[in-house]
């Protein structure tokens, strides 16, 4: 998401250690490799501008630190600029007084506001409300069963009505969000999304939609839609649709791609708009919040802990971890059926490359970047195919493989017999590993890495 960003970002940084002091001079350098990191991440021009000015004047004024070197001072400087630039607080949904909040989805045809809309609905009912969702694109074809198909996969109400103009304009669009508000208020629904029509590029007509839907339904909220592959174009698209709509907040798709991240740093600089969440893979649940602060430090080469603590709280079952812990701890061990449950278990969480990301590219984790290159997920269900082609006897007793049953399993997982044993041995180094840990014999050691790491990761060190 933005790894090219903070990889452009840690590289400026180290044009500044080794120096006594910060000056004119070495800001000056240190400053043009952040100004072209930004411009190359597709930030808008104002903003770089704006924000490096920000960073010379704290950086060369009395706010500096003087406990800090020169490589901190500027790390702590970028990182609390960024968070400005940013927000310093997390968005929070506005409601209406009077049941069901209308949320307003709009953006350009292939931003992605029908399955960003489906994904805001699962998120919704997972905070324990009740939304319903409806399509008013009367012009798509196929549009509005589209979002019958996203509602039916995420078990959310639809009001689907019916289109029976021959030639369906503002209208019937009108007509069909009308009927909608009031199904919702019937059937008890506390929030209605509503998935609205798109064009190709901003045109008066769209506008003018727009503009009746706002008056007609009175939105506690307005979210522009934007995809983050298209950059600049995106951030131009959200400031006319704000001084159209005046939109309350931006969603970004598609930040699992390629997306530069430079969208981010620009949307809430040229609206004045938070951004409220991210769109980060085709799943339903492939969708969070956006945190200002956690996001400044996963581009700032800190990780995203937080978040990865709260993504294993929701997906991890808690009972079949602390199982787990117990048996490979103790002097017994865990078997390869426990360790199967526990990749299934980790899979949930998303993909090993997202998971990595996560952890601070600082400290022990200094070489976690080319780690995350390497990553082979296609391992992972490798090594779960050829667990699943053992004998259950197998699975609990690893001993009893021999050359032949290890050619059976490979056979039988597509696999061959160099990956059951590579498979075996690093089973094998596991059990080993976590017998010295629950015997005490690594543990301390395993806090005298973290207590480092935590004094580090703040400012990079």
């Amino acid at each position: 998401m933005f790894e090219n960003l903070s990889d452009k970002l840690q590289r400026s940084f180290k044009n500044l250690r080794g120096q006594g002091s910060i000056t004119d001079e070495n800001i000056s350098e240190a400053l043009r490799e952040i100004r072209l990191a930004l411009l190359e991440s597709d930030v808008n021009l104002d903003v770089v501008t704006e924000l490096i000015e920000h960073i010379r004047t704290r950086a060369l004024g009395s706010q500096v630190a003087t406990a800090l070197s020169p490589t901190e001072q500027i790390v702590k400087i970028v990182h609390d600029e960024l968070v400005n630039v940013l927000g310093r607080d997390t968005a929070r949904f506005q409601k209406s007084s009077q049941p069901p909040s209308v949320i307003l989805m709009a953006g350009l045809q292939g931003s992605g506001k029908t399955t960003t809309s489906g994904k805001l609905a699962q998120w919704l009912k997972k905070a324990g409300h009740r939304p319903m969702l409806v399509s008013v694109d009367v012009y798509r074809p196929a549009a509005r069963e589209q979002l019958a198909i996203v509602a039916r996969s995420i078990n959310a109400s639809l009001y689907e009505g019916k289109v029976t103009e021959a030639n369906p304009g503002t209208d019937a669009v009108l007509r069909l969000a009308r009927e909608a508000k009031r199904e919702a208020a019937s059937y008890g629904c506390d929030i209605l999304i509503v998935d609205t029509a798109g064009r190709n590029h901003i045109d008066d007509a769209l506008m003018a939609e727009m503009a009746a839907l706002k008056k007609l339904l009175n939105p506690s909220e307005i979210l522009f839609i934007a995809d983050a592959m298209t950059g600049q174009d995106a951030v131009n698209s959200a400031k006319a649709f704000n001084d159209h709509l005046a939109i309350t907040g931006a969603v970004l798709t598609k930040m699992d791609g390629d997306a530069r991240g430079g969208a981010a740093l620009s949307i809430r600089h040229v609206t004045g708009a938070p951004i409220k969440f991210l769109g980060t893979g085709e799943k339903p649940d492939a969708f969070e919040p956006f945190h200002p602060d956690r996001i400044v430090s996963r581009i700032m080469g800190h990780g995203d802990i937080a978040t990865l603590i709260e993504r294993a709280e929701e997906k991890l079952d808690r009972g079949k971890a602390e199982q787990f812990a117990k048996k490979a701890l103790s002097g017994d061990g865990f078997s390869l059926e426990d360790f199967r449950d526990q990749l299934r278990q980790i899979k949930k969480m998303g993909s090993m490359k997202s998971i990595l990301k996560m952890l601070p590219s600082v400290g022990p984790f200094a070489g976690m970047s080319q780690a995350i290159d390497n990553v082979d997920e296609g391992q992972f269900t490798r090594v779960e195919s050829i667990i699943n082609s053992m004998t259950q006897k197998e699975r609990l007793d690893h001993e009893i493989i021999n050359g032949n049953r290890r050619k059976r399993i490979a056979k039988g997982s597509g696999t061959t017999v160099q990956d059951v044993n590579n498979l075996l041995r690093q089973y094998a180094q596991m059990r080993k590993m976590f017998k010295t840990m629950g015997s005490g014999g690594g543990l301390k050691a395993q806090q005298r890495m973290m207590s480092q790491m935590q004094g580090r990761q703040k400012f990079g060190r």
